[in-house]
């Protein structure tokens, strides 16, 4: 339960003493917000039988009819209205209300965080609401500037390239030197401006010197292809003809094996 309230209520969109580094604007834009926020929006549901003029009447979220004895759940924010105990849930991520504390909105009942993500962004690194003019927006997602940094070295990455690896982002030499794929035919690792192809969980670069036909290195790029084995063939029977050369080189192997002279001659 405890773990549910601070997922749906939490303390940061409210309480400027768990937002320490604020600049005092942003804490003044912080407090308006969450007083703004407490007078227009904030409810607590209440649970009871649903009574008997509401006999018949619609669950909110469901459709499904109340009856009159019925469990239920109202807001008085929203009017005469009734949900069934497991349909009083936010809009947003659905998760039922935690001791029924909801925030309305257009006649829609929300969990304290998707409330307030309706009017402010949310930083994906702190997890505090952004109350700056400018943020970093990407991937769908949205940091304050000074947060947008590499998962592992910490290096600011405003203006600089990156890649996104788990949703966060990782700047190129990092990525490079820890996250790379090596490349099946070169050795090589597949930096963050190579462009790669993958196939079967193998990975190489996109080139036509690395993804191209192991027996007569037709590039593969667009074309059918066939995988054994780790490697790549254009055709059927450039396949049958890697097997021929590799059953040939295995006889003559055997031979030579076989007509050496032992260690006691």
């Amino acid at each position: 339960r405890a773990r549910a309230l601070l997922q749906q209520l939490p303390p940061q969109d409210c309480d400027e003493r768990y937002c320490p580094d604020l600049a005092e604007e942003e804490r003044r834009q912080l407090r308006a917000f969450s007083a703004r926020r407490r007078q227009e929006a904030l409810g607590q549901g209440l649970a009871c039988p649903v009574p008997g003029p509401c006999h018949g009447c619609p669950c909110r979220k469901c459709g499904r009819r109340l009856n009159k004895g019925d469990p239920g759940i109202s807001a008085s924010r929203l009017g005469d209205q009734f949900w069934h105990p497991s349909c009083f849930s936010c809009h947003f991520c659905h998760q039922q209300l935690v001791d029924l504390i909801y925030f309305q909105q257009d006649g829609r009942i929300y969990c304290g965080r998707h409330h307030a993500e309706l009017f402010r962004p949310r930083c994906a690194s702190c997890d505090q609401l952004i109350f700056m003019e400018e943020c970093i927006e990407a991937e769908g997602r949205r940091w304050h500037l000074e947060h947008f940094c590499c998962l592992e070295c910490d290096e600011p990455l405003r203006g600089q390239r990156y890649v996104m690896r788990s949703g966060r982002p990782c700047c190129r030499g990092c990525f490079e030197s820890l996250f790379a794929e090596p490349c099946q035919a070169c050795g090589d690792p597949i930096g963050a401006d190579g462009e790669e192809v993958t196939h079967q969980g193998l990975h190489w670069h996109a080139r036509a010197a690395c993804f191209c036909c192991s027996l007569c290195r037709t590039p593969l790029r667009g074309q059918p292809l066939t995988c054994r084995r780790g490697r790549l063939f254009c055709s059927d029977a450039c396949s049958r003809g890697q097997d021929a050369s590799s059953t040939a080189s295995d006889s003559s192997s055997d031979s030579a094996f076989a007509s050496a002279p032992s260690p006691e001659s």
